[in-house]
């Protein structure tokens, strides 16, 4: 299994170790991200609803890598699920972050308070037909829900928060029977993992830290592609540096056994996860 990048049917590649901005404002923004992309960070991932797409533009056009050296994620805010806001907030999305397209487009949250479903697939469709964007998939979605929206459009993706402590294996299922692939956002469960015993011992044993041991075990379970995410050079890179060990089916078995439901991320207005 190839733990670096994931490849669609069409033989799109999706590097598997992302590089997450949420929270990131400003220069700590643009900082980080190019000190990501001079790490070997070759996916990086924004939002709309993150404000930091300027920055995280300026970091890509620094760091002095071709345009297609870089898969770049971007997500629509729900507020603009109707199919009018799709194409006009998108092209502003490209206008900030300095570039003719994005790789991949996602709708950040379900937003049928806004738009229908299908309306708000229908308008990423035709951005993708017209070159806007690579692929489209969509965020924070149920199973059930990401069953409805395979119906009307070609996603890929369906990005969720998962983490040891969180399963998403009903998720999981939709996406393997269509040939997509999780996004994995707080894979780290927002530093959780550090203080976890199995990880730790782990991690001792293969002379890393419980985070590096974390994101290994998602890259060796296939179709997951994690986006971890820090404002810190130092974890930036040690986050990345997990190609130099391997998990053992043991260890691997180990870490299943620690899911216990604990979502983190669970908003207002948010779907209903059950």
């Amino acid at each position: 299994m190839d733990v670096t990048t994931f490849y669609l049917d069409d033989g799109t590649a999706i590097p598997r170790l992302g590089f997450g901005t949420f929270q990131l404002d400003g220069d700590a923004a643009y900082r980080s991200t190019l000190v990501a992309l001079e790490t070997g960070y070759r996916h990086i991932d924004t939002a709309q609803g993150y404000a930091n797409e300027a920055e995280v533009g300026r970091a890509i056009a620094d760091s002095g890598l071709d345009r297609d050296e870089v898969f770049v994620t971007t997500k629509l805010k729900p507020s603009n699920a109707a199919a009018s806001a799709v194409r006009s907030s998108t092209g502003q999305s490209l206008e900030e972050l300095g570039v003719s397209h994005v790789e991949l487009l996602l709708l950040h949250w379900p937003a049928e308070h806004v738009a229908p479903l299908p309306e708000t697939l229908e308008a990423m469709t035709r951005l993708k037909e017209d070159g806007l964007t690579r692929q489209i998939g969509v965020s924070n979605f149920p199973s059930r829900m990401l069953a409805r929206a395979f119906e009307h459009a070609p996603v890929v993706t369906d990005q969720v928060e998962h983490h040891p402590f969180l399963g998403v294996e009903p998720i999981e299922q939709v996406l393997r029977s269509r040939g997509g692939f999780l996004t994995a956002y707080s894979p780290l469960a927002r530093g959780q993992v550090a203080e976890d015993p199995v990880l730790t011992e782990i991690a001792a044993e293969h002379g890393v830290g419980p985070a590096q041991v974390t994101l290994r075990w998602m890259l060796q379970r296939p179709g997951v592609v994690a986006i971890p995410k820090s404002g810190t050079p130092e974890r930036i890179r040690s986050n990345f540096d997990v190609f130099g060990f391997e998990l053992s089916p043991e260890q691997m078995a180990r870490i299943d056994g620690l899911e216990r439901g604990h979502r983190l991320i669970d908003p207002d207005g948010g779907p209903d996860w059950d």
